[in-house]
């Protein structure tokens, strides 16, 4: 306590934190429910020295939402839409709202390209590796006198083969997917530190 006691918060800080909150908020409140808030006009009414931190708060909210699909269904576009209506609003460059949108169509056949990606990798996974796992069904079945079928993902061996592939394929896709983002971000004024 005693080495904190002479720290003075720097108000500008504070400030610039608060209304990155706030930017989070708004746009935490315009993505719950679209149609009932308008996003563009609340951030423009924020106070000029308020909306750039409130600018990188609200775009840290919307680009959270765009991240490859977990399972084999693609996010739908009429999700991605209230996100890229967003960014629209934080826009500062010429032109942005337009590239914006391009960015959007993009990420929406990107997205459903990841999903056949995955599929197919996993095809090409199982069927690779379908020798090695139907010679561990022999062995087990010989070693226990009746028919044993293995769960590839059970597995030690096929599970780590393959996580490393789906792993690989992931990472590009990822690779990729940051580098929109980063554009987008150029688009909305944000200037990312890392």
């Amino acid at each position: 306590m005693e080495r904190t006691k002479d720290l003075k918060a720097d108000p500008k800080a504070l400030a610039a934190a608060e209304a990155k909150q706030e930017g989070k908020r708004l746009a935490g409140e315009y993505l719950a429910d679209p149609a009932a808030v308008d996003f563009q006009a609340r951030f423009s009414a924020l106070a000029k020295d308020r909306r750039e931190a409130a600018r990188e708060g609200a775009f840290d909210v919307f680009v959270s939402r765009i991240q490859l699909p977990t399972s084999a269904v693609a996010q739908p576009e009429s999700e991605l839409a209230p996100v890229a209506d967003g960014l629209k609003a934080l826009n500062v460059v010429p032109f942005g709202e337009k590239k914006i949108q391009a960015t959007f169509e993009q990420l929406v056949g990107f997205l459903a390209r990841y999903i056949e990606d995955a599929k197919r990798v996993e095809e090409a996974i199982r069927k690779q590796y379908a020798p090695r796992l139907k010679a561990k069904e022999q062995e087990m079945s010989a070693r226990m006198g009746r028919p044993v079928r293995i769960d590839p993902m059970q597995d030690p061996d096929f599970a780590a083969f393959y996580k490393q592939n789906v792993g690989q394929m992931r990472d590009q896709y990822q690779a990729a997917l940051d580098q929109a983002k980063d554009d987008l971000a150029k688009l909305c004024g944000i200037h990312k530190d890392d």
